[in-house]
């Protein structure tokens, strides 16, 4: 009995709780735009949204950009951002380049590795090779593909290590 009694109230109250959640004003669509005003919504002749609610976030308004705005070709710096000491920057700077100039000579030792193998489009046959043409013809595009890649990774280290120098 007194559970039922409860059962009851609750229910009343949930239902009590919903109607301002169920009743909404119909909703009308001009375009992009919503409105929820029938009279502004006729004299554009808006349609009126059915099934389903509508959930519609304005955005916030873009700032404008800064007088004194950075140049395009450098990035913008957060303002907050830690402050780095020339003398640590030029430190860092010059660890850059250091480790570019190794990762460079790597490369150009890797490639020259590859077009001593490659030898001019006709690389040493191995023994299986012999009998089997078609492998020989994957080895040398694979050698000619590494090769390539090798050569196009110095030169993008060398376009990194030129715009550090400048």
């Amino acid at each position: 009995m007194k559970f039922r009694f409860l059962a009851t109230v609750l229910a009343a109250l949930l239902a009590a709780l919903a109607q301002p959640a169920l009743a909404q004003d119909k909703i009308y669509r001009c375009g992009n735009e919503y409105t929820n005003d029938a009279a502004q919504a006729r004299e554009r002749g808006c349609k009126q949204v059915q099934g389903g609610n509508v959930t519609v976030l304005e955005s916030t308004p873009k700032a404008a950009p800064a007088a004194s705005a950075a140049p395009a070709s450098r990035a913008a710096t957060p303002a907050n951002a830690p402050r780095v000491s020339a003398d640590d920057q030029r430190a860092r700077d010059a660890d850059a380049r250091a480790i570019l100039e190794a990762e460079l000579r790597k490369t150009e030792a890797r490639a020259q590795e590859l077009r001593a193998e490659y030898n001019g489009g006709t690389p040493n046959r191995t023994a299986l090779e012999l009998r089997n043409p078609q492998g020989y013809a994957e080895r040398t595009a694979e050698i000619k593909a590494q090769l390539d890649r090798a050569e196009a990774d110095a030169a993008g280290i060398r376009r990194e290590l030129d715009r550090l120098n400048k």
